[in-house]
């Protein structure tokens, strides 16, 4: 969207929030002028900070980004409530006119008028520090139908949706990495979503990953934000960095002392994110074609962005899906909608035979809030079902 559009979008709804809070705020002239000149400034800041990478170099364009991402996420919660006390007084009203004077209404509209800049504030402090703690580690065991003992209690560390950008830089990866690190998983995945920006504006702030230590690996699948930033390039760039990208592909892992190397093994899967054919048709997501040549015999998991890759996944047979993209909702009332794009919002589920665990995501996107959905590093163990 273009700068012009999107101020007057944002201009409307912020007279909106103000022609309905602001008068309700007259016994509080301070607060009705600070909330006033805070919704100027919001209305002017926030469209400007989203696109501030178009418009102003690098270290502007992030302080630019910072200001307008956090008014992103108040104007946000105050729209929420706004909304929501517009819905309340209409009821209240209504109850009014079946019992006049029953109700004290001018009461509860100052009330509820007060409420909305107080809980939009508290809602933004709280996300705010949630989005910007290192991800707490979520630990989930997945049974199996017929795991070889071999494979008992083999672990994946899985992370997704970091975002790396505007207001995540070098050292909230590396804190991330940190924490994987210590689990001492036998592989690390990456589901997607890593970057928003090009490698030239971030390979540095995405060499942490390169610190990624497993018996097995780190695999990583493309998002559908990689194809916003330059693919291509970004897969060049983590290969680069060490990383296995797997395009509708598959690796083989076998454990030592699995029968020898007759035993059953693990196929690892990746596909290229499910839109990823709008940007390019080579890069058609296809579950399928990342079985090709697969041992048929065998513990099948795929990594694949998006959790409405399930539906293919399951027809071509395999165990476990694991994904994200939702970001659980990232922050009320988003996380209502989600279910509207995507099969699953957050955590693990069963398709006919089978299990999808969808991660919350391990940073967050846009403004930096996450209430009431916490971002995750997870860990997964196989077990026999």
């Amino acid at each position: 969207m273009n700068f012009l559009p999107l101020a007057i979008v944002a201009a409307l709804l912020h007279a909106y929030i103000g022609t309905r809070v602001l008068p309700g705020l007259a016994g509080f002239p301070t607060v009705q002028l600070w909330m006033a000149g805070g919704l100027v400034l919001s209305a002017l800041l926030m469209p400007l900070g989203l696109m501030a990478h178009r418009v102003a170099k690098s270290s502007l364009a992030d302080g630019l980004s910072w200001i307008g991402l956090l008014l992103m996420g108040l104007f946000s919660s105050l729209l929420v409530l706004t909304l929501l006390r517009d819905a309340a007084l209409l009821g209240l009203w209504l109850v009014d006119g079946l019992a006049p004077g029953w109700l004290p209404l001018a009461s509860l509209r100052a009330a509820s008028a007060q409420a909305v800049p107080v809980l939009g504030l508290l809602a933004t402090l709280l996300g705010f520090l949630n989005a910007r703690r290192t991800a707490a580690v979520v630990r989930v065991d997945v049974p199996i139908q017929g795991l070889p003992a071999a494979w008992q209690g083999f672990t994946v560390a899985q992370i997704s949706d970091i975002h790396v950008g505007p207001t995540i830089k070098q050292g909230y990866l590396r804190r991330i990495v940190d924490k994987v690190n210590a689990l001492e998983a036998d592989m690390v995945a990456v589901t997607g979503d890593l970057v928003d920006g090009r490698v030239s504006q971030l390979a540095a702030h995405v060499a942490p990953l390169a610190g990624l230590r497993s018996r097995h690996g780190t695999f990583f699948v493309t998002g559908n934000h990689e194809y916003y930033s330059g693919a291509h390039a970004w897969i060049d760039e983590l290969r680069r960095l060490g990383l296995t990208v797997l395009l509708n592909q598959h690796v083989v892992i076998r454990q030592p002392g699995a029968a020898g190397e007759g035993g059953m093994p693990l196929v690892l899967a990746g596909v290229t994110d499910y839109g990823a054919g709008h940007f390019d048709v080579a890069h058609r997501s296809d579950p399928e074609a990342a079985l090709k040549g697969a041992p048929p015999d065998a513990v099948r998991l795929l990594l694949a962005h998006q959790p409405r890759s399930a539906a293919a996944a399951a027809r071509a047979g395999f165990d476990l899906q694991l994904s994200g993209h939702t970001h659980g909702g990232q922050f009320f009332p988003w996380n209502l909608f989600v279910r509207l794009q995507q099969p699953y919002t957050a955590g693990l589920h069963k398709l006919q035979n089978l299990w999808v665990y969808t991660s919350r995501g391990t940073g967050y996107w846009g403004p930096p809030k996450r209430f009431g959905a916490p971002s995750e590093i997870t860990h997964l163990r196989l077990v026999a079902a």
